[in-house]
């Protein structure tokens, strides 16, 4: 019997529990997506759960202290490991600002775009950004210098408009103060 055939779908009176019995039993073990050492830390992660979804942001944290970034091919594998739509999973990784989908460079300036930094000149930054360094929202500079990444919201609404500068939250800066800032943060590094 393929495992597809034990779906819930085909037998209702199959309860979730024991589908997911069936499905631990007959299916093959998930390979990490790559031969690298670092994917026995987050393969302990999601056995210490028993590969419950609730592994799942515990799970994220994980690949992103290992790796420094969650891959397309990390999102895959974790939603294959916990039985989880990759739907949610990448859902959860792209809405919390904690998590990078892309390798970041040597220096990172978060912005965010929440409904009060953009009132306050958010949008002028995204504009400077892209005039001043050539690097769109969530790109790295080709020497791996710059990264430029954007955040929903870091709850630091009354700060507005916020930045957050290799980990040091700046705001109550007007536009024109935050393009100074950046400026003189990028030329302590030349």
């Amino acid at each position: 019997m393929e495992s597809d055939d034990l779906s819930p779908c085909h037998h209702p009176s199959i309860t979730y529990q024991l589908y997911k019995a069936l499905m631990l039993i007959t299916n093959r073990k998930i390979a990490p997506p790559a031969d690298d050492k670092r994917w026995k830390i987050v393969d302990v992660t999601m056995r210490k759960q028993g590969y419950s979804p609730t592994a799942l942001i515990e799970t994220l944290h994980t690949i992103q202290e290992s790796f420094g970034h969650v891959s397309g091919e990390a999102l895959e594998y974790v939603a294959n490991s916990l039985n989880v739509p990759p739907s949610k999973v990448f859902g959860v990784a792209t809405f919390y600002n904690l998590f990078n989908m892309i390798p970041l460079g040597e220096h990172v300036i978060s912005l965010c775009t929440g409904t009060a930094c953009y009132v306050k000149g958010a949008g002028e930054v995204v504009e400077f950004m892209r005039e001043e360094y050539g690097l769109e929202m969530g790109q790295t500079t080709p020497d791996g210098k710059l990264s430029f990444v954007v955040a929903r919201c870091v709850g630091a609404c009354g700060l507005a408009p916020v930045m957050i500068l290799d980990g040091k939250v700046v705001g109550r800066l007007s536009p024109d103060q935050m393009k100074t800032r950046i400026r003189e943060w990028m030329s302590h590094d030349e």
